[in-house]
C-alpha cells in the first residue's frame, strides 16, 4: 500500500485580497520572505541591488522565517503587506 498526501495549502477566504498591477517599480517598496533555506539571502541581496539600481525600487524589506516547513508569522505578513507594494517569497539550496 502507497500512502500520497497532496501537498497544496487551501486557500483562506478571509485572506483574499483584491490584487493590483503595478504600472512600475520606480519608487515602490519590495519585501521579501525568506524561507531559511541555504543561499536564498544571497540571491535575494543581489536582487535587491539589481531592483533599486535598475528599476528604482525605493526600498527592500527582508524578514526570514524561522523555518521553511511553517508559514511565515501572521505579524510578519501584516507588517509586510503594511509597508509593501510587491512581496516576494523564495526558496534557496
Amino acid at each position: 500500500m502507497v500512502l500520497l498526501y497532496n501537498p497544496a495549502a487551501t486557500r483562506q477566504p478571509d485572506s483574499v485580497q483584491a490584487r493590483r498591477k503595478l504600472e512600475t517599480l520606480a519608487g515602490k517598496v519590495i519585501g521579501f520572505i525568506d524561507n531559511a533555506k541555504p543561499n536564498f539571502d544571497h540571491l535575494v541581496d543581489d536582487l535587491a541591488d539589481l531592483l533599486v539600481a535598475k528599476y528604482g525600487v525605493r526600498q527592500v524589506v527582508k524578514r526570514r522565517k524561522q523555518s521553511a516547513s511553517i508559514p511565515a508569522p501572521e505579524e510578519m505578513v501584516a507588517e509586510l503587506a503594511g509597508q509593501c507594494d510587491l512581496v516576494i517569497t523564495g526558496s534557496g539550496d
